[in-house]
């Protein structure tokens, strides 16, 4: 193996120019690391493996990662994953062949957080229409009382899911005097006792919130975990939000619940095509506000997310399990514990 440790960056961090994509994201703990060299990978997606048969790691953003993309050469250690979703990498292709995949929960968690609120106090608050109202001018403020908004003392707030995002809403949510419920096969009850939330069956939950958030990963179980005939059971005041991936929630349904009137609203930042088609009913519908996956992004977030990524490819180099494996088996892989005990042995030395 090489005396030097190589990572890769996804073309994705650059734009045609040249110049990097997003500023936020702080590369200097690499370029001044004596040991490290880095570079850019030219754009493709899905990355190809002759693009990484002399990498040790690679940092991704948003190109795909598939069978095809996994080098021949067995050097690539790690795939560290710009954010916390991973639906875009082939999991058990990393895990055959020995490479750990990584994301960056502590970088998304309070900005995904704060942008389920934002999307709450938003809808709640009727801050679209009012705006509208507002540039009517006369006429528009003459219709002020037919928006009245939905007070949050003692309504319930629920979330499909109290894992990284939803324990951080929770405690965001704890000065709103809101009831807290959830639902989660894999909870830690000690933690939703903490947080005062009350753990419930996925139906009930949907039946009892006022307000509803997806804050689960996209897999096989949780593909359009929400339907029509879940959506049938929430009130026709309550609100869908979903900030997690589009096809958890299944759009015909969600876009038939809107039109007519199952439910108040929704706020969605993600959609089942990205970006959707232009002729999509749903563009057209003035309950739901809508966000290009993108509510989340602020300069602290993108920095957050930079630093654990590069965080998480020191760590590897020095021979270290990183925080935020998604593929524990893999480091049972006896290829990984090889390529592990190399980097300990020639960097830590």
């Amino acid at each position: 193996m090489s005396a030097t440790f190589r990572v890769a960056l996804s073309g994705d961090f650059k734009k045609p120019d040249g110049s990097p994509t997003y500023p936020d994201f702080d590369l200097d703990q690499l370029v001044s690391a004596p040991d490290i060299e880095m570079a850019f990978l030219e754009p493709s997606d899905p990355i190809r493996g002759e693009q990484l048969e002399e990498f040790d790691a690679l940092i991704l953003l948003a190109h795909r990662f598939g069978r095809e993309s996994i080098p021949k050469s067995g050097r690539l250690a790690v795939v560290a994953r710009f954010g916390v979703g991973y639906d875009t990498v082939d999991v058990g292709a990393c895990t055959k062949a020995g490479i750990a995949l990584v994301i960056t929960p502590d970088g998304v968690r309070r900005p995904v957080a704060v942008s389920i609120l934002t999307f709450m106090l938003a809808l709640t608050g009727k801050l679209i229409a009012k705006d509208r109202l507002t540039r009517a001018a006369d006429a528009g403020y003459a219709r002020r009382s037919e928006h009245m908004g939905t007070g949050l003392v003692g309504r319930t707030f629920g979330s499909i899911g109290i894992g990284n995002i939803g324990t951080e809403v929770f405690r965001l949510l704890k000065p709103f005097g809101m009831k807290l419920a959830a639902y989660d096969p894999y909870a830690d009850t000690a933690v939703a006792t903490e947080l005062g939330v009350e753990l419930v069956g996925l139906d009930d939950l949907f039946r009892r919130s006022d307000i509803l958030s997806v804050s689960v990963p996209l897999t096989t179980e949780t593909h359009h975990l929400v339907n029509e005939e879940r959506l049938r059971l929430m009130k026709p005041t309550a609100y869908l939000i979903n900030t997690a991936r589009g096809p958890i929630v299944d759009q015909k349904a969600i876009t038939k619940a809107l039109r007519e009137g199952w439910i108040a609203g929704a706020g969605l930042d993600v959609l089942e095509k990205e970006p959707p088609d232009p002729n999509d009913p749903i563009l057209r519908l003035d309950n739901v506000i809508l966000t290009p996956h993108a509510l989340c992004w602020t300069d602290q977030c993108f920095a957050g997310n930079g630093a654990a990524d590069v965080q998480a490819v020191l760590e590897v180099q020095h021979g270290r399990v990183p925080r935020g494996v998604v593929n524990r088996e893999v480091l049972e892989n006896p290829a990984w514990k090889e390529r592990l005990a190399h980097f300990r042995s020639r960097f830590e030395g």
